[in-house]
């Protein structure tokens, strides 16, 4: 399963139960466990972005934060490579505007996975 930079997030800080339900985070506790738990590359930036403009805070040095985020008994980082930016391309130019969603969107495509996302737009997204 991928999962949406917001939902790495929530799931690694304090697994916030206001927004995650708790059939939410069982599930992502099994992908970890299995090892089938991805986040796109650009969730990386993503995130580095939200901490330097100071919308997120993390109560240990991000480095720190992203090294232990991104273990591999925590999730599987995918790569940008030419798969997912082929994915990118097939995608309707109305599609989400924002070019990290679509990132995230053509990495489940590339990669046959199902994405956990609260934004509303790729939850809709059948393309």
């Amino acid at each position: 399963m991928l999962i949406d930079t917001h939902i790495w997030i929530w799931w690694l800080v304090g697994r916030d139960s206001s927004k995650l339900s708790a059939k939410e985070i069982s599930l992502l506790d099994q992908h970890a466990e299995s090892g089938t738990l991805y986040i796109s590359a650009i969730s990386m930036l993503e995130v580095q972005m939200l901490v330097r403009k100071k919308r997120v805070k993390f109560t240990i040095p991000f480095e720190q934060w992203l090294r232990e985020a991104t273990r591999t008994d925590v999730v599987q980082v995918l790569p940008i490579d030419i798969t997912v930016i082929l994915a990118v391309d097939k995608l309707p130019a109305t599609f989400h505007g924002d070019p990290a969603d679509r990132i995230i969107y053509a990495t489940k495509k590339a990669h046959g996975l199902k994405l956990m996302s609260h934004d509303k737009q790729l939850r809709k997204s059948n393309v």
